[in-house]
Parts: structure tokens; C-alpha cells; sequence
């Protein structure tokens, strides 16, 4: 069955190590295809014509994916697009994982410092209007301000919060360690888990 993966990443500094994931997956069947990986001058573009311009580029990137691997980086945790591109992953169905990349080394041959698993910084809680995202920010869940409406609870892959209590969406998503895990043979089982989890 077709995967296709959207990956999302903090680009200025983890384009290189994030490139080095996606070309370590050669041995993918022809049919799979990545995305996420346009050109930061379409990203910037978009951003200067407006934050509804930049939304509706990256939900555009995301239309026909199947799976959402977020390439974490030292702060990729905290990125504004990054929460954005999780929430419309959770939103369409998307199998969600984390793979930590920091361990990738970079055009210098450096390697960064271990983030945050930005699953852990994005969850869902119930209220009397529904089920809804929140964030984490500055040291406290506040809720998600870039997807106000409600979450429809038929449309979600794992049980539904029960309560107000926020759950982290890492609490139904795998993560792994490229460097530390044997990445470059294992990924493409790791987006197939993520996948038949979801139910895609």
C-alpha cells in the first residue's frame, strides 16, 4: 500500500539532517512519496502574503498523505509551523510518529542537542463544546489558537480525552532515535506501524 509521508521539521537548522533522513529511505516501493520538502523560499513567500496564505500552503502539502513524521530537532518542539502541521496531521487522520534527528549530522558534520518531542507539546481535551487542542506554552497546557473549532471525535484514530484534562498526543505516537535506532534501515517500518495504527 501507497505511503505517502509528509515530514515536518524545523528548517533552518535541521534542513540538512532532515534531507539526510529522507534520502536514507531509498528503499521505499516507487509509489511512496515524501513531502514536506519544498523549497523555504515557496514557505516564505507564503509567509509574507499572510498567515492564512501560510496555512493554506501548508494544508495544501499535506493533501494526500497518509502519514505525518515529525523530524525533531533541538526546538523543533516549539515551532509555530511545526504545531500547525500536527494539528492538520490529527484534523485529516494522519499516522503520527516522532523521530529524533539531532544525532543526524549536519553539513559540518556536527550533530545538535536532543529537543523535546513535539507530540508532547500538542494534545486534545473535552469541554462542554467539544473537544479541542491546546498547547503547551510557557511552563502550561493554553489552548490551541491557530484551530479553534472543535475536533469531530469520529475523525480520531485514538480514544477521545474523556475530560478538560489535556492529553499529549505522544500518548498514542511512537518515537524513535535515527542515529541511536538504526534509522537508516528501520524508518520505513516505523512510518508503516504509524500507518496501520491510524488505520490508513
Amino acid at each position: 500500500m501507497a505511503r505517502r509521508t509528509f515530514f515536518s521539521f524545523h528548517y533552518e537548522p535541521d534542513c540538512r539532517r532532515a534531507w539526510n533522513v529522507r534520502n536514507s529511505w531509498v528503499v521505499r516501493p516507487a509509489e511512496e512519496r515524501s513531502r514536506g520538502f519544498f523549497d523555504g523560499s515557496a514557505f516564505e513567500e507564503s509567509k509574507l502574503n499572510g498567515v492564512q496564505a501560510l496555512k493554506g500552503f501548508l494544508t495544501k502539502e499535506l493533501a494526500n498523505t497518509s502519514v505525518t513524521c515529525v523530524l525533531a530537532g533541538t526546538n523543533t518542539w516549539e515551532r509555530r509551523w511545526v504545531r500547525y502541521e500536527i494539528a492538520q496531521s490529527v484534523l485529516k487522520g494522519n499516522g503520527l510518529l516522532t523521530v529524533n534527528i539531532h544525532g543526524v549530522r549536519d553539513m559540518d558534520k556536527g550533530t545538535s542537542v536532543k529537543g523535546s518531542n513535539p507530540l508532547d507539546a500538542m494534545g486534545l481535551y473535552r469541554t462542554d463544546q467539544g473537544i479541542h487542542f491546546a498547547e503547551w506554552k510557557d511552563g502550561k497546557w493554553v489552548r490551541y489558537l491557530d484551530h479553534t473549532d472543535s475536533v469531530a471525535q469520529g475523525g480520531l484514530w485514538f480514544a477521545a480525552p474523556p475530560d478538560n484534562k489535556v492529553v499529549a498526543l505522544s500518548t498514542h505516537c511512537s518515537v524513535h532515535d535515527f542515529a541511536d535506532d538504526n534509522g537508516r534501515t528501520l524508518i520505513g517500518s516505523w512510518i508503516e506501524a504509524a500507518a496501520i495504527l491510524a488505520g490508513r
